[in-house]
């Protein structure tokens, strides 16, 4: 594992639960990203959660604590590569996830997440927390 991370939407969410496991993997890790996709996901979360604005403060400080990792021509061509892997194995995945796995190889980070199908894609380090 590289030390760098980039954290699924539901790593983030079981963060925010404190869940131990969870918090001991972040923290153990030398720099954590967030990327475009898991922080749309993270927001459309917020918006149907019962304490929206308190919600939205926490995810707005999070994401203020981390880089934000945007969707730019390489990882379009990353994105291009994976999903293309993907379907020539007959595995697709759900489209954010395509993204967010473009990213972690793009940016040679490993995925923290709890999601097996990202073990399907070739040249991205997974970590099933």
């Amino acid at each position: 594992m590289s030390g760098k991370a980039l954290v699924d939407t539901n790593v983030v969410i079981a963060l925010f639960a404190g869940e131990p496991a969870i918090v001991e993997s972040v923290q153990r890790q030398a720099a954590v990203f967030l990327c475009a996709p898991v922080l749309g996901e993270l927001r459309y979360g917020v918006q149907a959660s019962a304490r929206v604005d308190s919600n939205l403060t926490r995810l707005d400080e999070f994401a203020k604590a981390l880089i934000v990792l945007p969707c730019d021509a390489q990882t379009a061509a990353s994105y291009g590569n994976v999903k293309f892997d993907l379907r020539r194995k007959g595995r697709p995945i759900p489209e954010n996830d395509v993204w967010i796995a473009a990213i972690a190889r793009q940016h040679g980070l490993t995925l923290l997440t709890r999601d097996g199908h990202f073990r399907e894609i070739e040249g991205v380090a997974v970590e099933i927390v």
